[in-house]
């Protein structure tokens, strides 16, 4: 009798397990070697050292959300509160609001700052652009916004329009510097052109630029020939070819509800290219821009398509989701997980369009790019050449050498304005 129930109880275990739905398992990260953490001091703790004589007197704002901490944590604005050289004065929250809640396009009204009391002007709500009203009487406005490395997240163009508005207000503007999450070495994909500007591109650069908040500062100043007071507090530790976020001492903060992970933003740059069309990019589910799908698509096939083609550094396999709002929400669709597995050889814009294009081609009737004039697709990738070449039926090889002449004209102005070696 014992050896009977002892039988059974043996057995429990593997039928619970059986029970559970089987999940794809990502494959290990390619690590060259195991390295010690990393010491990265952010720009917001670097100021914060200083003596800071420049800020007596003055009334400064702070553009910023919820990824403004030091390494332990600790807000920003409590931080600067707290320092009896400066008087901060009012806040500025850029697309999701000052605490990162608001989903992607959802406006975000002006507002209080529940823990400080300090006025949000909000610049994604009934204007992207500070107002006159808005920088009035403000004689510095600091910015510690956790950017990840792409053309089309909007924080970069929230940026640009502060400096611009700063131009004509006179106010200095201070950016205290933090990492591309991505990496400062390889760029990627079209350089925007001006046919296709908008608010997910305001600037002619590549999709990937490989640069950091206050590197892309100094280069709208620069490029624009603004006039503005730009000054940035450059972070300690980080160096362009640190490999992104692994084995560093940040905390990652999430910088909108769907940037999870720094996993997130090394696939981001490509994935996020099918928001212009009528495939789910993963947004309602626990992985959103690493799960790619809809109800039409064989997950397996087109896992299948795209390991044979061997992009370097990323595998795909099929995985099935059923997103809780956005597209497809409460219905199963079936698809992809992208997976880097070496972030130095990942090409994510390459990986994107080829990922587009395979689902164009297994699903020509069903798959669809979003009506527009011009297609939010094509202000995605800054040209058109890339749809068209997706509907031509052009190799991914032909479609990437259209942009090679921007992007090699694009390096060594990118070079000029680079602070870390």
């Amino acid at each position: 009798m014992r050896l009977l129930l002892a039988f059974f109880i043996a057995l429990l275990p593997i039928t619970a397990i059986a029970a559970e739905p089987l999940q794809p398992k990502a494959p290990k990260l390619v690590k060259s070697r195991a390295a010690p953490i990393r010491h990265i001091t952010p720009g917001i703790e670097v100021l914060l050292s200083d003596r800071l004589e420049s800020f007596k007197g003055k009334r400064v704002a702070l553009l910023t959300n919820q990824t403004g901490v030091d390494r332990k944590g600790v807000r920003n604005v409590d931080l600067l509160r707290a320092h009896p050289a400066i008087n901060l004065v009012a806040l500025f929250s850029p697309e999701h609001g000052v605490r990162g809640a608001a989903q992607a396009g959802e406006k975000v009204a002006s507002d209080i700052d529940s823990k400080s009391g300090l006025p949000v002007h909000s610049l994604y709500g009934e204007t992207k652009m500070p107002t006159a009203k808005m920088m009035y009487g403000i004689d510095i406005v600091l910015v510690d916004l956790q950017d990840v490395g792409t053309r089309f997240y909007t924080y970069s163009s929230t940026l640009l329009h502060m400096l611009r508005a700063a131009e004509t207000s006179g106010a200095e503007v201070i950016v205290l510097d933090r990492p591309n999450p991505i990496g400062g070495v390889m760029i990627e994909g079209p350089v925007l052109e001006p046919a296709f500007a908008s608010f997910v591109g305001s600037f002619a650069m590549p999709v990937r630029h490989g640069m950091t908040f206050g590197e892309l500062a100094q280069m709208f100043v620069g490029e624009d020939k603004l006039r503005t007071r730009l000054r940035v507090i450059p972070m300690r530790g980080w160096h362009r070819n640190l490999a992104p976020y692994f084995g560093w001492d940040l905390p990652w903060v999430p910088p909108s509800p769907n940037m999870r992970s720094p996993q997130t933003a090394a696939v981001y740059p490509g994935t996020a290219l099918f928001e212009g069309t009528n495939i789910s990019e993963g947004r309602g589910t626990e992985k959103p821009f690493e799960y790619i799908g809809a109800p039409f698509i064989d997950g397996t096939v087109l896992a299948e398509r795209l390991n044979a083609m061997g992009l370097p550094g990323v595998e795909f396999k099929p995985v099935s989701f059923t997103p809780n709002f956005s597209k497809y929400a409460g219905q199963q669709c079936h698809g992809i997980w992208v997976i880097p597995t070496n972030k130095t050889t990942f090409q994510p814009f390459r990986t994107g369009i080829a990922l587009v294009k395979a689902v164009h081609e297994l699903y020509p009737d069903m798959f669809e790019f979003s009506a527009g004039a011009p297609h939010f697709f094509d202000q995605l990738a800054g040209t058109d050449n890339v749809r068209k070449g997706i509907l031509d039926g052009k190799s991914v090889s032909d479609i990437e050498s259209q942009w090679q002449y921007g992007l090699d004209a694009f390096r060594p102005v990118r070079a000029q304005y680079l602070i870390y070696p």
